[in-house]
């Protein structure tokens, strides 16, 4: 996973998760020399709405009919949560946190702080994602700080769809495309389905993970970024494997995957409530 900040997949169960699947934050040295080269990122893409959290990415995100006075959700990774990393089957619903997050301005400066009044769902079985509750509605961010949150797409993205994954932890973009989709992603002890598989230039790193993937296009959230295989291992911690509709498992050192989140827009009803029985819901029960 993309870890949270550390190199190893134990050391981020210990600070609360962020690729081990990606790894949360790694050296700056290193993070450096992970950055994309100068002239790949995306000029219509910024920070804005983007957050820091204590060892990963994440960013404050809306579904389409949200209202200004709903309560502002933030997306990150499921292997992000305080709590550690859900385990295989187990969901996450309606817990309380007092999490913080600093909140970024367009050019990855930090405004303010939003403070969580819960976890209102997180997972790693199927997808590896989790949103928090905020005590601050849409409007009064957007009153205090000038910044609106990212939208969520509603419709299955497209390989080939040119997009930013953008790391509010690092204050750095990686720009690419949509290779394609991943019938089942399998890391450790935890599989996940559609998975969306990027295009080399992406080369996220620890701290990375739960950064937005947003659609240059659009401007709109596709996906939350989540892991990649680091050493060429085959299925183990740090080292997903893609394995097809037949059982074919396929290794692709160096490559890099985010989870799909058109699916959990159904789920989110009014109040920005999460209601996993809604129609069209797609996110695992409890």
């Amino acid at each position: 996973m993309n870890k949270p900040l550390v190199g190893a997949f134990l050391a981020a169960l210990l600070l609360g998760a962020g690729v081990a699947p990606a790894v949360a934050a790694e050296p700056a040295q290193q993070a450096q020399e992970a950055a994309p080269k100068a002239g790949l990122e995306a000029k219509a893409v910024t920070f804005a709405g983007t957050v820091a959290l204590s060892n990963c990415s994440g960013s404050v995100v809306r579904t389409p009919d949200a209202a200004p006075t709903d309560p502002a959700l933030v997306l990150s990774n499921g292997h992000c949560l305080e709590s550690g990393f859900p385990g295989p089957g187990e969901v996450i619903v309606d817990q309380p946190s007092s999490r913080t997050f600093t909140l970024l301005n367009a050019s990855g400066r930090g405004v303010g702080t939003l403070k969580a009044s819960k976890i209102a769902y997180g997972t790693m079985t199927d997808t590896d994602l989790s949103l928090y509750e905020t005590t601050s509605t849409y409007q009064q961010i957007e009153d205090s700080y000038g910044i609106q949150a990212l939208e969520l797409e509603t419709a299955h993205p497209t390989a080939g769809t040119a997009i930013t994954v953008a790391s509010g932890y690092w204050k750095r973009t990686y720009s690419c495309d949509i290779d394609g989709f991943v019938h089942q992603l399998k890391e450790g002890r935890w599989t996940w389905k559609d998975s969306v598989r990027y295009t080399p230039e992406c080369r996220t790193i620890g701290g990375t993970s739960g950064s937005p993937v947003i659609d240059d296009a659009t401007g709109k959230v596709v996906a939350v970024n989540n892991t990649g295989n680091e050493s060429g291992q085959e299925c183990t911690d740090n080292n997903p494997c893609e394995v097809d509709e037949n059982g074919n498992v396929t290794v692709r050192e160096g490559i890099n995957y985010a989870q799909q989140t058109y699916n959990m827009v159904p789920c989110i009803g009014a109040g920005s409530k999460i209601d996993l029985d809604r129609e069209g819901c797609g996110l695992p029960k409890p």
